[in-house]
């Protein structure tokens, strides 16, 4: 274990600290290069668990992957509306999202820790996860689309009010300096959006998870390996995100189904009285690990190729009217 965590610290500061410290707009081929990578890496580290562990936990490790991971690509539609809303220039995105995600993933680190150890002591939570996912599955199939503008949360309409902001950016600096006077940079606030919004995204993309496996560390390297590239999926599919027209479909049946398996794992192991008397409902069936695995990827997947062929559906149709 210890082993894993150090490989997955240089994939970090690989990826995040030396590779985004370098304010550019990646290419094309940089970007596919860089996520296909990671993606190799966490079939491998995949393929790994199942050699030292067995097929369980392998396939557990692979379903929370894919969730977080389409999970993250819905939180690239926030990052988009960020970066519009204040303004960031091209060739800061990079950096600022590499720091965004450094802070993201510290503070999933500790949700997830707290969460092991809620779900440790108090199986019925899982009643409450349950819940949450289902509704939040609903919201994304039925809901409006309330991203096409993003709204500050209180921490930074706070800060606005409390500290010098200066309206421009002085390249990556957080400080500067106007007619002698100190200001924090607009990268301050950029920084914070990015940060609490992907941890507001964890209150959905942990509770999922642990409804895929109860083990901290397959919950927490999965998240890692979501988030790794993740800059680089950004830039890729920055101009098309508007055009994945069914992907909060393909997410809403992901979370759907966690959802009720969550409630299922729950009554299968219920301590609460006013059901069944307080005992376990041994009748509820099992979901096993390779059809959670098999519903994820055939959500994904339909969804994301629904979305290309109408892309390309619309396209044709439009170069018609040309």
């Amino acid at each position: 274990m210890a082993s894993s965590f150090a490989v997955l610290a240089v994939f970090f500061i690989v990826d995040l600290l030396i590779i985004g410290r370098r304010p550019h707009v990646p290419s094309t081929a940089e970007c596919v290069r860089h996520i296909a990578f990671f993606v190799v890496m966490a079939l491998i580290f995949g393929g790994l668990i199942w050699a030292v562990a067995g097929s369980k936990p392998a396939l557990e490790f692979y379903s929370g992957w894919l969730t977080e991971y389409s999970l993250s690509i819905d939180n690239l539609f926030v990052f988009v509306i960020i970066m519009a809303n204040f303004a960031v220039p091209k060739q800061l995105q990079k950096f600022v999202l590499s720091v965004g995600i450094t802070i993201a993933l510290v503070l999933r680190g500790i949700f997830i820790l707290l969460g092991a150890a809620i779900i440790t002591r108090f199986t019925w939570v899982f009643f409450l996860f349950g819940a949450f996912l289902l509704v939040t599955a609903f919201k994304l199939a039925f809901g409006k689309d309330d991203d096409e503008e993003y709204h500050e949360n209180a921490l930074i309409a706070t800060l606005r009010k409390v500290i010098r902001i200066s309206d421009e950016y002085d390249g990556e600096k957080l400080r500067t300096t106007r007619n002698g006077v100190k200001y924090w940079t607009p990268m301050l606030i950029v920084f914070l959006a990015i940060g609490t919004t992907d941890v507001m995204f964890a209150f959905d993309s942990i509770p999922a998870i642990f409804g895929l496996t109860k083990d901290p560390f397959i919950v927490f390297t999965s998240n890692v390996f979501a988030l790794l590239g993740l800059q680089q999926l950004y830039f890729l599919l920055g101009a098309l995100l508007d055009k994945l027209v069914y992907l909060p479909i393909g997410l809403s049946v992901v979370l759907g189904f966690i959802g009720v398996k969550l409630i299922m794992e729950a009554l299968h192991a219920n301590t609460l009285p006013f059901i069944n008397g307080g005992q376990p409902i041994h009748a509820v069936p099992e979901v096993p690990t390779w059809l959670s695995l098999a519903v994820i990827v055939l959500s994904i997947g339909i969804a994301s190729a629904a979305s290309v062929i109408k892309m390309k559906a619309m396209e044709k149709k439009t170069d018609g009217q040309d």
